[in-house]
């Protein structure tokens, strides 16, 4: 059974400093302020969102990119034989759908998981946890997603 990574999104409130030490990998999310994209983690830091706030800035939030979500797939896909993607809930964004859809393509089919267990923050990160520990266990990427999404 070859490697499996572990992916989330910063919905899960994993930093990209924790992530490198965590052994998971961590998509940005944009945020919106005054109509520039910022990325959360990477150059827009938590001071500064709720700096944004304060000030009544337009502030909105948006789904990340097929590109973006694709070209850290591809990256992980470079070190790793399959992965897990853990996205915020479906029920509140796009990602898992268009992150689902994307799975179902060439080269991702049959490599790419995306567990939509409609978990956010707290709850999300603990299934980043929670997967690492069946990848640790032995389960394969297919199991994982079933076991989180249960």
């Amino acid at each position: 059974m070859g490697k499996i990574a572990i992916v989330t999104d910063s919905n899960s409130g994993i930093t990209q400093a924790e992530a490198q030490k965590m052994n998971v990998f961590v998509l940005p999310m944009p945020v919106i302020i005054e109509g520039q994209a910022y990325y959360e983690g990477i150059d827009l830091l938590p001071d500064q969102f709720f700096r944004a706030l304060t000030e009544r800035q337009a502030v909105s939030t948006s789904q990340p990119s097929p590109g973006d979500v694709t070209a850290l797939w591809d990256k992980v896909l470079a070190e790793y034989e399959k992965l897990v993607y853990i996205p915020m809930s479906s029920g509140l964004s796009g990602t898992a759908a268009t992150a689902a859809s994307l799975a179902c393509d060439d080269p991702y089919e049959g490599r790419v998981f995306v567990a939509d267990n409609k978990r956010i923050s707290a709850p999300q990160r603990q299934s980043v946890l929670d997967a690492q520990a069946m990848a640790a266990a032995g389960k394969s990427a297919v199991e994982i997603k079933q076991i989180l999404e249960e």
